[in-house]
């Protein structure tokens, strides 16, 4: 016995070439199905079958989302830095072991923020996904059991029937005329028959044209057939091809690299200054080499991963409220800075409730006989329900005529039928109603039914037609056509004798009539575009459907349409020249899966961020190609494992609210990370600058641990900030590149402040209070001297660091036209009073503290005055320059 392939490929493709007594010897399996024994030893060699959202994000996953982000790391990298010098070495620069333990502690809350939350919004998208889990029928032992396609395992008899969804990887080895589509892999919306034949030993087809096995997310369309399970989970070429796919969606990591990458690049550059400038004026490099690796810890933000993760998290809360579900938080911030939204016609910008409007003559008239024949063709084909089938049926309810179609159904026999396919784009039935000869009635496509007729039915006459001259044709459907109506032909034929078709009947067929639907736009759906449009989101449209039915509905609800580009064209086109149309037009009709899939890429290439809308199985490439992707709760569960994000209304509308709410976030997380890191590179600024000059350290690592936990307090309060209107009006990104300049800009303003304050107090209050210069004065003096400075600079610096978030959290004047939260607010003013006063309590002398006279608090009023005068020029300068302040 040759050894089992123990590669799911290598399995499918030996076992194609391979008859099936082979295949059951080989596997140890019988047509009786796997014994009771044999399931957990086959669920633990080849894995389970799961695929998406439960497979890929398990607890494991879930974990390192949470906590190793970029932020993350650095912060790690800093504590440890910070252990060796506060901790081990015991620099006199060091803010003592408390740095390491609070860094520690933002790390832990905010990866425990984002996990409850992912996990939340996970336990809510699993029942979502379980409700509608799908079921298999398996034989077993002998016996035929329905269970959860998730426990089947390599070996399985899986049993298929029409309508199903193949569930696994299969070996087929019986079928009844099974026809199934597999345009979930190959993105050709073409059906295949399957066979049970082995392949020959030389044929090196691809897997997907191999016609003795079904994959996963194939659809059963006609037929039966049964096989055994070769691959499961993420190892079939579904699941492989998705977790390829997703390893594209990277939007939020590369904003939060670039940003940290920034952060990395001013930590590179000062500590080397710091270090030689300290060096040279102290002429310790050993002291001065841990003074500058502590420049290093201060200039990091230790909050980042918390404020960022609880921004996600309260606005993927907030969507929570209004009918969505963000299983990835990361995906609110592609939410916010998406600009290309890409949806489906059908469903979306339609009520995908299509009615039959009209059943016509070739000239235009109304006639039963085409209606009944359209019935009788629904009504007898085994293929899986659509939406056109199920408009035509519901024409029995008509008032009147109930009776007239029950009889009609019951007095015909069905004897054989060629189910729809993308290739003859018609599907036929065989039928006899026990009197004359079997009739074929064939319903499809208008031109290629036509193709197939030679000849046309009017008022009890046939008539002979030219096939290649379709006038007629064209004069009675194109209007209709353009009027977004959808219009399918009616033809048929008899067949003396004939109890089985082939495709070769379909021909010298007779023309009936037609079929007019419409799917009228939804009422909401133009209100919404319109809003969309008002926050910068160029809305694309990726259809399937004919080039005439999407263009009137889009243009019905005012999407330019004046541009549509097909599938076919599309493709026809070259690299460059489809760079250039993805971006000039807005309507692309008659797509294959793989062909979204391609839009999507090269819009993404093009440097937009890109969200897509999708619930089938065929919108999956489409979905995990895009920055977010987006599904709705009665979506295929596939989709949905796929989805960021998950809407529980298929509704334009609800997409508005999370676009708003993702922005929203973005804005907060962007005020902490920019205002942050500038102010705290203007204090890092500020204590070099006063290391090299002063015979003190300008604060003691007490005070500024005691400023540094007021400041994270204050940050803890912006995931709950307002966000001025125009913030949200426009996609943002994150960027590197605005956070360096934002940090050059304002963190010097800080700095002249601070320096202004450092001269005011060495050489103007701290002489004056105690009678000389701190040369001149005594050791106890001398400490009295310092503590007052420490003071002066402390509440100086804490004034001005609570303010800083105050002025430029708005690109208007605060206080004025634009407040802060009630939150915001509370914490500000309760933390500045506090801590103003704590100098003229016991704690003062605790924390180094003393008080400090009136003409010190007329100077500071001053000094703060003219400091939000400042940033104010500096903000309308900056915003006159760059346009946007973070």
């Amino acid at each position: 016995m040759e050894q089992i392939p123990s590669s799911p490929q290598e399995r499918l493709r030996r076992y194609a070439r391979e008859d099936v007594e082979t295949l059951y010897r080989e596997l140890r399996v019988t047509p009786t199905g796997l014994s009771r024994e044999q399931i957990p030893r086959m669920r633990e060699k080849y894995g389970e079958n799961r695929i998406g959202y439960r497979t890929e994000e398990g607890p494991g996953a879930r974990l390192r989302r949470a906590f190793i982000t970029p932020f993350s790391v650095i912060l790690l990298v800093l504590a440890a830095v910070s252990f060796v010098t506060d901790v081990w070495l015991d620099s006199n620069f060091s803010r003592n072991g408390t740095t390491v333990a609070l860094i520690l502690l933002m790390l832990v809350a905010g990866g425990a923020v984002r996990l409850l939350q992912e996990r939340r919004a996970g336990s809510a998208a699993d029942r979502l996904i379980g409700e509608r889990a799908i079921t298999v029928s398996v034989r077993r032992g002998g016996q035929v059991l329905r269970i959860p396609a998730e426990e089947l395992v390599v070996g399985d008899v899986v049993l298929l029937s029409t309508g199903d969804r193949v569930p696994a990887d299969l070996r087929l080895t019986g079928v009844h005329g099974l026809f199934v589509s597999q345009s979930l892999l190959t993105g050709e919306s073409t059906v295949l028959e399957k066979t049970v034949s082995p392949l020959p030993p030389e044929c090196s087809a691809a897997l997907s044209a191999c016609s003795n096995l079904a994959f996963t997310g194939s659809s059963v369309l006609s037929g039966s057939g049964e096989g055994v399970v070769l691959a499961v989970g993420p190892h079939t070429v579904y699941g492989s091809y998705l977790r390829e796919l997703q390893e594209t969606r990277r939007s939020f990591d590369q904003g939060a690299n670039s940003i940290a990458w920034v952060l990395i690049r001013f930590m590179t550059t000062l500590v080397p200054v710091v270090f030689v400038i300290s060096a040279l004026t102290r002429g310790d490099w050993g002291t001065s080499f841990l003074f500058a690796l502590s420049v290093a810890v201060g200039l990091t933000p230790e909050m980042l991963p918390v404020v960022i993760n609880a921004c996600l998290a309260r606005g993927s809360a907030a969507m929570g409220r209004k009918q969505t579900i963000v299983k990835n938080i990361n995906a609110m911030q592609s939410f916010g800075s998406m600009d290309v939204l890409c949806v489906d016609k059908t469903g979306t910008l339609t009520g995908d409730e299509i009615h039959l409007e009209y059943y016509l003559d070739i000239l235009g008239e109304e006639s039963g006989t085409v209606l009944d024949c359209a019935y009788l063709n629904s009504l007898c084909h085994g293929g899986p329900s659509n939406h056109l089938d199920r408009a035509i049926l519901a024409c029995s309810g008509m008032p009147g005529r109930e009776a007239h179609f029950q009889a009609l159904g019951q007095r015909v026999r069905k004897w054989d039928e060629l189910p729809f396919d993308y290739t003859r784009k018609c599907a036929s039935v065989l039928l006899s109603d026990g009197e004359g000869e079997p009739f074929m009635i064939t319903k499809g496509a208008v031109e290629q039914v036509y193709a197939r007729c030679r000849r046309v039915f009017h008022r009890g006459e046939t008539v002979e037609i030219d096939p290649a001259d379709a006038g007629g044709v064209h004069a009675v459907v194109d209007e209709m056509l353009e009027d977004g109506m959808k219009v399918l032909a009616v033809a048929g034929r008899r067949l003396p004798g004939k109890q089985k078709l082939c495709p070769e009947d379909e021909r010298e067929l007779t023309l009936l009539g037609y079929l007019v639907f419409f799917d009228a736009p939804k009422r909401s759906a133009a209100q919404a575009l319109g809003r969309l449009r008002e926050l910068h989101v160029r809305v694309k449209v990726l259809t399937g459907d004919h080039r005439s039915v999407a263009g009137s509905v889009c243009r019905r609800l005012g999407i330019p349409a004046e541009q549509i580009l097909t599938g076919e064209a599309l493709m026809a086109l070259t690299e460059d020249a489809r760079i250039t149309a993805v971006e000039q037009t807005d309507v692309f009709a008659e797509l294959t899966p793989g062909q979204k899939s391609e839009l999507i890429r090269l819009l993404r290439e093009n440097g937009h961020t890109v969200g897509f809308l999708g619930d089938g199985m065929n919108d999956l490439a489409a979905m995990t190609s895009a920055d977010v992707g987006i599904s709705v709760d009665t979506a295929a569960p596939a989709a949905k494992e796929a989805a960021d994000v998950i809407l529980l209304k298929k509704d334009l509308n609800v997409l508005e609210q999370g676009i708003l709410e993702g922005r929203r976030a973005f804005a907060n997380m962007s005020k902490y990370i920019h205002i942050t890191a500038s102010s705290n590179f203007g204090n890092i600024f500020s204590i070099v600058l006063a290391s090299a000059f002063l015979p003190f350290l300008p604060m003691t690592s007490i005070q500024l641990l005691l400023l540094n936990l007021l400041y994270d307090l204050l940050c803890m309060t912006l995931p709950w900030d307002r966000v001025d209107g125009e913030d949200c009006g426009r996609p943002s990104i994150w960027s590197g590149h605005t956070l360096g300049r934002f940090m050059r800009f304002f963190g010097p303003v800080s700095s002249l402040f601070d320096l202004l304050t450092f001269a005011f107090l060495y050489w103007v209050l701290c002489p004056s209070l105690l009678g000389g210069g701190y040369a001149a004065l005594s050791g106890a003096m001398q400490e009295q001297y310092a503590m007052l400075f420490h003071t002066g600079w402390f509440l100086e610096s804490m004034w001005t660091q609570v303010l800083i978030l105050h002025m430029l959290r708005t690109r208007h004047i605060p206080f004025v036209q634009s407040r802060a939260s009630g939150v915001v607010w509370l914490v500000t003013s309760g933390g500045l009073l506090a801590l103003t006063a704590v100098v003229y309590t016991p704690a003062a002398a605790w924390l180094g503290l003393t008080p400090l006279p009136g003409v010190y608090f007329l100077f500071l009023a001053g000094m703060v005055l003219c400091y939000m005068l400042l940033v104010t020029l500096a903000k309308r300068y900056y915003l006159r320059r760059y346009h946007t302040l973070w």
